[in-house]
């Protein structure tokens, strides 16, 4: 990854529906607080939350990266 500037964010927005996918998935849907389609939520570009989107990655989609 490139260098990581302190306080480095990252924008998300859930495209797809968290309806007939596991319960995991929809879990991690809440835990990035979104719940709802097209909803954006801004978060610290941390190890954990990347991991977060590497696990729903087809019901969200990064829209920045600052």
């Amino acid at each position: 990854m490139a260098d990581k500037k302190k306080g480095a964010t990252i924008t998300v927005e859930q495209i797809g529906s968290p309806i007939r996918r596991p319960a995991d998935q929809e879990k991690t849907l809440i835990g990035l607080g979104l719940n709802k389609m097209h909803r954006r939520r801004t978060l610290e570009d941390t190890p954990a939350v990347r991991g977060m989107i590497r696990k729903v990655q087809h019901l969200v989609r990064i829209v920045d990266e600052a």
